[in-house]
């Protein structure tokens, strides 16, 4: 009973916060408010997930978190579980902008809101408007602004690491900046996937070490994604006792002689 009545406090307010919120942020963009760190459009987010987060009850544990490095750029590379992860992502990194699907934007208020502080949109099944989209997020971290990316793509059923897709790290690749990856646990007991229930608890946030781009190319988007994943692994492994499978990709040897990588998941958006 008492997660159903907390369910439904969170609905009734979550709705609240994203039409003040969202009205402000979509208001700011109308008069052409400047993007800036501790501006309007970083207020937005931060405040709205930190209402949504203290309304269900969620205790937030951020473990490294001067891996963020304000005033940095960076790209956030994070395991995705749950719907909050974005509220608790989104409550304290600096300064992020979300890569998030296209059915989100969509959403009255919501996705005014979204795309007016500029988050990213990001059409899946379309391979011309994906690339746009990660040329948008380039464009972005070129101002200063840090992504979030989850490239699982979508939410899964359990804290093992999944397979990866490719763009996140064209992405990091082409825009030369760290890449830190963030191992999320705790979010999945406060609201599963398929799931309306929310339940307070506690939700740890682990920053692991930052992984240099600079001076990768195109053809090291493999090894960086094998790199960041597997990392991501060991830490899920290391700290919850959780196993994932094994990066999908073998090294394979060029007509050349040389080492290139190749993977043997299935095709995803670069």
């Amino acid at each position: 009973m008492i997660a159903i009545l907390r369910t439904i406090v969170v609905v009734i307010t979550t709705v609240v916060y994203t039409i003040v919120l969202g009205v402000l942020a979509i208001g700011a963009a109308f008069l052409n408010y400047r993007d800036r760190p501790g501006g309007i459009y970083d207020f937005v987010p931060r405040t709205w997930s930190k209402l949504i987060l203290a309304t269900a009850g969620v205790k937030l544990h951020i473990h490294n978190l001067e891996r963020a490095r304000a005033g940095s750029p960076r790209i956030f590379v994070a395991n995705h579980v749950s719907w909050f992860d974005v509220p608790t992502l989104a409550s304290f990194l600096p300064w992020p902008k979300f890569v998030a699907k296209s059915e989100l934007f969509k959403v009255p208020v919501f996705g005014w809101a979204i795309k007016s502080v500029g988050m990213v949109e990001l059409q899946r099944d379309n391979r011309k408007a994906a690339f746009e989209s990660y040329k948008f997020a380039a464009a972005q971290i070129q101002k200063g602004t840090s992504v979030v990316v989850f490239p699982e793509g979508t939410r899964g059923v359990d804290y093992s690491i999944r397979q990866f897709k490719k763009g996140p790290f064209v992405l990091a690749i082409a825009a030369g900046v760290p890449i830190v990856p963030i191992v999320t646990h705790g979010t999945m007991e406060t609201i599963r996937k398929h799931e309306l229930i929310v339940r307070s608890g506690r939700v740890d946030v682990h920053l692991l070490e930052p992984i240099p781009t600079a001076g990768l190319g195109y053809s090291d988007r493999d090894e960086l994604m094998a790199t960041v994943r597997d990392r991501m692994a060991e830490a899920m492994r290391e700290l919850y006792g959780v196993d994932s499978l094994p990066t999908r990709i073998r090294i394979a040897k060029s007509s050349e002689g040389e080492s290139a990588s190749t993977t043997e998941s299935n095709e995803t958006t670069e």
